[in-house]
């Protein structure tokens, strides 16, 4: 008997279909070792030795695996292909003592799908352990845990208990943080645009061509803002005011018009290359309004059920056998006219892809998201969908478009020049499967050169300069994959790591704000650990741990190089900086012993105390509590008719019965919208909290009454259907019923 060992049971179950009799495969459920929570777990002067425990959890898994490895004749490692699952690999020969002389033969085994072709394949070409692969991550471990268990006691004692900083979090934090202050800093700038509302002659059809030039002169201006992450590019015009717009108003309502020239050309417009993790993520996030980890989940479970390749990569490489594949498929679903006549290949940007891998696509192009529909549940099939089209796509014809340029002269007191563009699709390609389609086309009736048009209206529109846009998950990978900070398998950690610190949140349209705390820990790390959270520093660290992946540096050294300077830093700026640095001074004294009063920062909040702290244990709400307490002053428990308190607790502000603890009762505070329920006219829209912790909108009456709504409502209900309209992504209204599909 062959015994298999791979990290999930679902894996493990997906594996087994395809072995027959004589294998038998078990899951680890992950690492079965790992470094103690309790203490560092690292020598320092032993060359950073790391000491791997057995954790509780995985002790009886280690015992079961041990026990059917004792009646195998042969042990088969078959963890995933990266750093992780090369470590947990490593971890599972010392776990299990395959090393020793002696013992039974073991084996290592590599596949990027699990298919019959795939695992026949790697058993037959077995391999041994990638030692180089291993001390990568292991240097990456212990690297993030001399950071963590390091740092983060530093910000317990001067700031607050509870927080934590991280080597690759903390970058991710100061770009929330810098691009929060970048948007606060910037001054907007009123501009305005005009447009023509035009037709030709006896032509009903009604075109809008766009003011660019006056006398000349360009009316866009394009201005420059130097980010922390780089550059970001805005647009403004020449016209700063009303009366200025009046003005050309007034001139252009009385000119004459005429196409001064017509541009018509032919376009091709290619599909973009298939998924890495990043690109996943980002459209993910875009498309299906996810986040990184919850992407990342869904696609773990298609891989291990067999439906994708493994989704933590950064190649776009796809393999000659898939290519072959999909064309067949493109032809047998949409028609030979959409196939290629040979393979589009792309080139993978990133220095640290390994060219034998390839980007995330279905197994077999044949199974459409049709077909396993059935088979998967709403959010598999979903992601499922979206990675199937995508590759698809990337193997069909480019979409061919016309597209037409028309520049428009104006002569009244002054000399105008105005544009309008149209865009019309010839032939769809792979835009039939993926991408914008037919309904984003712009047509313009046929003119010539010299022909004369006639304004029906001329119309400005009052802007203003907007700042750089807050970050969304999707733009945040992106930015982080950009700047080489972190790799395909940390993005969604990371991001996860420093919401469930409370360090960022999201608002209606899903982008990233940092809270107070998370502000004030980025503020001290800059200040004191500049080299933690600059983004050079970090992205040439995890060119470092590549070169151990790659061999050609060792792990013990890179690790040297960083941990002696930032140790010796920690140890001054222990000494150096006070907890009262963090403190705010209140101009007010303390009612009991006469000391200053001062905001600090608790595990829950800010809070207001006595300096003299802790022999005066004086607290007092903060002006924020006070409201939220009279907002929800009156409120009784419906168990035992007693008034609800406002309490403080880890995920906020919630209402817990004053006869505690008595009677334990509590609910959660909803927020109130001012907008009534459509549903039974008599409640309120609030919102609310699923035991999941997302955010949605519904009834005050519950369970009265059940109406409930993803979105903000905006106050406002929907023209077409009567239905609350709701905010949603990218600046939309839309109407909160599915069916309705009204949207602005």
């Amino acid at each position: 008997m062959k015994l298999v060992i791979v990290e999930s049971p679902t894996k493990a179950k997906t594996i087994s279909k395809f072995l027959g009799k004589g294998f038998v495969v078990k899951s680890s459920f992950g690492h079965v070792r790992d470094l103690p929570k309790s203490e560092m777990g690292i020598d320092i002067e032993k060359d950073f030795e790391p000491r791997y425990i057995v954790p509780t959890k995985a002790q009886e898994k280690l015992a079961s695996l041990k026990e059917s490895a004792k009646k195998a004749d042969e042990i088969i490692l078959a963890s995933d292909e990266d750093r992780e699952g090369e470590a947990i690999a490593w971890h599972l020969l010392k776990a299990l003592d395959l090393e020793k002389k002696n013992k039974k033969p073991y084996s290592r085994i590599v596949f990027h799908e699990i298919t019959k072709s795939a695992i026949q394949k790697a058993l037959e070409h077995p391999r041994e352990l990638d030692l180089n692969l291993v001390n990568a991550q292991q240097a990456r471990r212990v690297l993030d845990r001399l950071v963590g268990y390091e740092l983060s006691p530093f910000l317990w004692k001067k700031i607050r208990r509870g927080l934590s900083a991280g080597r690759v979090q903390s970058v991710a934090l100061r770009l929330i943080v810098e691009r929060e202050r970048e948007i606060e800093k910037f001054k907007s700038e009123e501009y305005w645009t005009i447009a023509a509302e035009l037709t030709k002659e006896n032509d009903a059809q009604v075109f809008s061509a766009n003011l660019i030039e006056k006398d000349g002169e360009k009316i866009e201006k394009t201005q420059v803002l130097e980010l922390f992450s780089g550059k970001y590019t805005s647009k403004k015009t020449t016209i700063e005011n009303k009366k200025d717009a009046e003005k050309i108003v007034a001139d252009l309502e009385s000119a004459v018009y005429a196409v001064s020239d017509l541009t018509r050309k032919e376009a091709f417009r290619n599909p973009p290359a298939p998924f890495t993790t990043s690109t996943l993520q980002q459209a993910a996030i875009s498309n299906l309004g996810w986040s990184a980890k919850q992407t990342m989940m869904v696609a773990q479970k298609l891989y291990e059920l067999g439906h994708i390749t493994y989704m933590r990569t950064d190649s776009v490489n796809l393999s000659l056998e898939f290519l072959l594949s999909a064309q067949k498929t493109v032809e047998k679903e949409f028609g030979k006219k959409y196939t290629l006549e040979s393979p589009r290949y792309f080139k993978t940007k990133s220095k640290s892809a390994q060219e034998a891998h390839e980007a995330i696509r279905p197994t077999y192009s044949e199974k459409t998201p049709a077909e396993l529909e059935a088979s998967l549940d709403s959010a598999q099939h979903r992601l499922y969908k979206l990675i199937w089209s995508r590759t698809i796509a990337c193997q069909m014809q480019s979409a061919k478009l016309s597209q037409v340029k028309v520049d428009i002269s104006a002569k009244g007191k002054s000399q105008y020049l105005l544009r309008a563009n149209g865009s019309t699709i010839i032939f769809d390609g792979f835009l039939k499967v993926y991408g914008e389609g037919a309904s984003k086309e712009t047509f313009l009736p046929e003119m010539e050169n010299g022909e004369k048009l006639e304004a029906k209206d001329v119309l400005p529109t009052q802007k203003a300069t907007t700042p750089p846009p807050r970050y969304n998950e999707a733009s945040l990978v992106k930015v982080m994959e950009e700047h080489g900070i972190g790799r395909p398998s940390t993005y969604a950690p990371t991001i996860s790591t420093i919401f469930e610190r409370k360090y960022i949140e999201k608002n209606e349209d899903k982008k990233l704000y940092p809270l107070e705390i998370g502000g004030v820990v980025n503020d001290t790390l800059v200040e004191h650990f500049p080299q933690i959270v600059d983004i050079d520093f970090t992205a040439n660290m995890e060119e470092d741990l590549d070169s151990v992946a790659e061999g050609k540096k060792e792990w013990v050294p890179v690790i040297r190089d960083f941990y002696e300077p930032f140790h010796k830093n920690l140890e001054k700026k222990t000494e150096s900086v006070k907890k009262e640095d963090f403190v705010e001074k209140l101009d007010r004294k303390c009612p009991e012993c006469g000391s200053d009063l001062v905001m600090k920062f608790g595990r829950f909040g800010k809070f207001i105390a006595c300096s003299k702290y802790p022999e005066c244990k004086f607290t007092e709400k903060t002006a924020e509590e006070k409201k939220v307490d009279d907002e929800f002053s009156g409120e009784t428990c419906e168990k035992c008719g007693k008034p609800m308190v406002v309490k403080r607790g880890r995920f906020g502000p919630f209402l817990g019965c004053s006869g505690y603890p008595e009677c334990k009762n509590i609910k959660g505070i909803e927020k109130k919208t001012g907008v009534k329920c459509p549903k039974c006219k008599d409640g309120e829209i609030v919102e609310k909290k699923s035991k999941r912790g997302r955010i949605f909108y519904g009834c005050n009456k519950y369970p009265a009454c059940d109406f409930a709504m993803w979105n903000k409502p905006t106050g406002e209900m929907c023209p077409r259907c009567g239905q609350p309209l709701a905010f949603a992504a990218k600046g939309i209204v839309k109407c909160s019923s599915k069916e309705c599909g009204f949207e602005q």
